[in-house]
């Protein structure tokens, strides 16, 4: 713990560059881990869940019961949001993120070994929904602490946007490894994909916690909060002070991220459901127009936080929102031709046009809404309550009116409505590109 009591005043231009570095890793190996834990799950549930757990459930109702889990686990987000967002803010960013890292890895490993239907029942199910439900109180407090041990090393705000993009990029790696390991280990496993070979992706998820681990353990406490425990400004009370002192900033925030988080889990989710079921295609297709799209955002998301440090947070949002509102119906016009080309390439760019620009500038801008004291509270709050009504609910809306009208549009309608939304959200916001981040 000594590391964590270096001050920031003390250190060189060299010295502050390397924890700034260091921050970025660490920040960024999290929320690889994160995107790679959660969405193996969602990669596997309608490919194994619904039949191992819901076995006797038509096939679409089965898909809808895993379905149904995974959002337990985007329910818990708040809770863990709110509780990881205290302690952040309390004690510091470091030690909260270590903790979050714990429960959220040893949990998806957990997943591994949950027996199935035929082995004891019903309970399996309620044993993987327990689990889920740890998990996500884990990513609830892991997303604000990424971003703001990376954002508040920042020596200036010219490359706040940028510098805090990279933990973001972490999400489509994340991805792109859980889609590799699940056309592995189904291609190694074959017909016993469905029997043992979906556990081994989530087994090996505890080598990487093994690195985040290391990595984090290394980390010094960030300058913005060493500053604020030595002026003995701590909030002793970061949920109760968010919701009593800017409380608009909570609803913004909730409203700015509705949209972006529901249509990457309705590329990654519902695209898989709709394409097999629907139309034919093979998983295979799916994936590897999201690997694709993957890919790209590794790209676009660092991007989009620089052209936000040069033009204003606002401005490139709202490209994104209104570009998003845009693609609500071609995507699925895309689909429907069957061609392996314009699949891949349509959820390729819809997946950065709809999902990376916000997410890469999000990093920075929900966290810039709250000062240093309920900094951590804030922006977890505002991004995990959007990521439990939309994230955990839109795969399951989506499949639903499907299954109810047989057709595509009302999910388009669906994801219009949400951008909206979030088009208010970015208006009624404030630009804070600018703004140099307070100390208390």
């Amino acid at each position: 713990m000594a590391t964590s009591r270096i001050s920031a005043q003390n250190l060189s231009a060299a010295e502050h560059s390397a924890q700034l570095r260091r921050a970025v890793v660490a920040s960024t190996v999290g929320t690889v881990i994160e995107a790679y834990d959660f969405l193996l799950y969602v990669l596997v549930a309608p490919l194994v869940f619904a039949k191992l757990f819901f076995p006797s459930s038509d096939p679409l109702v089965g898909t809808l019961q895993a379905f149904g889990i995974y959002a337990v686990g985007f329910i818990a987000r708040p809770v863990g949001a709110a509780f990881f967002g205290h302690y952040g803010d309390r004690i510091g960013r470091k030690v909260t993120l270590i903790a979050t890292l714990l429960l959220t890895g040893l949990s998806t490993f957990a997943v591994g070994f949950v027996p199935s239907y035929a082995s004891i029942g019903i309970w399996g199910a309620i044993i993987l929904t327990t689990v889920r439900f740890i998990q996500g109180i884990g990513i609830g407090g892991e997303w604000g602490g990424a971003t703001l041990i990376a954002m508040e090393w920042a020596k200036t705000n010219a490359h706040r946007g940028f510098i805090t993009s990279w933990p973001q990029w972490g999400a489509p790696a994340g991805l792109f490894i859980a889609n590799i390991m699940v056309l592995v280990f189904s291609a190694i496993s074959g017909d016993q994909f469905l029997n043992w070979g979906w556990r081994v992706p989530f087994v090996l998820s505890v080598l990487l916690v093994g690195v985040g681990l290391f990595v984090r353990m290394r980390l010094s406490e960030t300058p913005a909060f060493q500053r604020m425990r030595l002026a003995e400004t701590v909030s002793r009370r970061p949920v109760l002070e968010v919701f009593s002192r800017v409380p608009r900033s909570v609803l913004i925030a909730i409203g700015m991220k509705i949209s972006e988080v529901a249509w990457v889990y309705v590329l990654t989710v519902f695209t898989i459901v709709y394409a097999t079921t629907k139309l034919g295609l093979p998983r295979s297709l799916i994936l590897n127009g999201i690997i694709a799209g993957a890919l790209l955002e590794l790209i676009t998301l660092p991007l989009a936080g620089a052209l936000s440090d040069r033009f204003g947070r606002k401005p490139i949002y709202l490209t994104g929102v209104v570009l998003s509102i845009v693609c609500a119906f071609p995507v699925f016009w895309l689909l429907d031709t069957r061609d392996p080309v314009y699949v891949i390439a349509g959820l390729a760019l819809v997946m950065n046009v709809t999902h990376a620009i916000g997410f890469g500038i999000g990093a920075s801008w929900m966290p810039e809404l709250f000062g240093t004291r309920v900094r951590y509270t804030g922006a977890s709050l505002g991004c995990q309550v959007s990521a439990a009504i939309s994230g955990g609910f839109s795969p399951i809306v989506a499949t639903a009116l499907l299954a109810w009208t047989g057709a595509t549009w009302p999910v388009s309608l669906y994801m219009i409505a949400l951008g909206l939304v979030a088009a208010w959200a970015v208006i009624a916001a404030r630009e804070t590109h600018a703004e140099e981040l307070d100390g208390t």
